[in-house]
């Protein structure tokens, strides 16, 4: 997607800026990472060396920050808004992005009142507005609104980072999804060879009942040929003994005397 490829090349930006600095010089990176409108993954950057190295210094709380916008939300950031710097308008709209991108990891129905209360939105309408113009025109999810049920239904929604302890999990369902694809595999030949076995039986079957249908038609066949043949027979004994009757009741006729 495009807003793939845009946001891989802005990391890379970022990630060749921050490997030349150290100590409070990366605050600026941070900011202006989180900031930006086609960043949505921190955990390359989170990675960098020069960055763990601000853990209990005078900028830790700039990647605690950073930690936040990788794995946090909205709701995060109002919790312990008074240990991390201050947000800027597009901090703020990026932290409510990403904080639709996690709800829709597990729901792929959102209530609009959950949405509304997770994102401090006060009413439908700048809810909606929010979700089209910040989110799906984005490119991060596309989905459908329904104002009946107010809900958003999620059909696709770009992937946060993986927090801390979530791989484990991951491969797990990825185990799981390998364990039911394969036993699901071996359903569908079963179910193949079954088929392929019925298949032959019918083959046999109407083999079978053809050479059966040929048979009986063959034995019809002399059958009506044989009976023919007799009716020839009787025919021709029947006219044979009528001429020889007919011979015998005929008047002979007597010759007269000479005179």
């Amino acid at each position: 997607m495009d807003i793939e490829r845009r946001q891989a090349e802005q990391i890379e930006v970022i990630v060749k800026q921050a490997s030349s600095l150290n100590g409070s010089a990366l605050s600026n990176i941070i900011l202006a990472a989180t900031s930006h409108p086609s960043l949505f993954a921190f955990s390359e950057i989170l990675s960098l060396p020069n960055f763990l190295q601000l853990e209990g210094r005078d900028g830790s709380m700039y990647l605690d920050l950073l930690r936040l916008f990788a794995h946090g939300t909205w709701s995060d950031y109002k919790s312990d808004a008074d240990r991390l710097p201050h947000l800027v308008a597009d901090q703020v709209l990026k932290l409510k992005q990403l904080t639709v991108l996690t709800l829709a990891e597990t729901n792929k129905i959102l209530p609009y009142d959950m949405l509304m209360r997770e994102l401090d939105v006060s009413n439908v309408r700048e809810l909606e507005d929010f979700l089209i113009n910040e989110c799906m025109y984005v490119g991060i999810v596309r989905g459908k609104l329904d104002q009946w049920r107010r809900c958003f239904e999620v059909q696709f929604a770009a992937g946060r980072d993986l927090r801390p302890g979530q791989m484990g999990s991951m491969i797990d369902t990825l185990d799981n999804w390998l364990t039911t694809s394969e036993n699901l595999l071996v359903t569908i030949q079963d179910k193949i060879k079954w088929a392929d076995s019925m298949s032959q039986l019918d083959k046999m079957h109407r083999k079978e009942v053809e050479e059966r249908v040929e048979e009986m038609k063959n034995t019809l066949s002399f059958k009506a040929d044989v009976d023919f043949r007799g009716h020839e027979e009787i025919f021709a004994e029947s006219g044979g003994v009528m001429d020889h009757e007919e011979d015998r009741t005929r008047p002979k006729r007597r010759r007269q005397p000479l005179g």
